[in-house]
């Protein structure tokens, strides 16, 4: 299996996790407190992330001196980030909020791209992503509409 086609899966995986965590959470928080849930997600993602490191002895902790400080922001923009989708899909719907976070997520990573931040590589933005972006959009008009 090439690596194009086992990244596809692990995005897919990912999608689809995202998806049925942010329900999920949303379900649980609802009846115990947004930030309750939040406090177990990110608890139990911390334990569970200890223990396969401590397990797999997978990379060196002794270097984050070297690591750029803003990068390190990753678990806050995560408590946000499970906050936000939770709160998004209680308003909207599982699938109108996952939609919009798709295409926000499709765009914020283009200008990424197409700026080179964050320490990757500039790559140019043709009219045809502008176009994708577009389609999507319509798609989530259509996808509303309650003909």
């Amino acid at each position: 299996m090439g690596k194009n086609m086992l990244g596809i899966i692990f995005a897919a995986i990912a999608g689809a996790l995202m998806s049925i965590q942010g329900v999920f959470n949303t379900r649980v928080g609802e009846k115990i407190g947004l930030w309750t849930i939040n406090m177990i997600v990110q608890g139990t993602g911390f334990l569970i992330t200890l223990l396969v490191f401590l397990f797999f002895k997978d990379g060196n902790i002794k270097r984050i001196g070297e690591v750029n400080k803003l990068y390190l922001s990753g678990g806050l923009l995560g408590v946000f980030i499970i906050f936000t989708v939770m709160k998004g899909m209680k308003m909207l719907s599982p699938a109108y909020a996952v939609s919009i976070i798709l295409i926000t997520q499709l765009v914020t990573a283009a200008i990424i791209d197409c700026c080179g931040l964050f320490g990757t590589e500039r790559c140019n933005f043709h009219f045809t992503k502008i176009l994708g972006v577009i389609i999507m959009i319509i798609g989530i008009v259509v996808f509303k509409w309650k003909g």
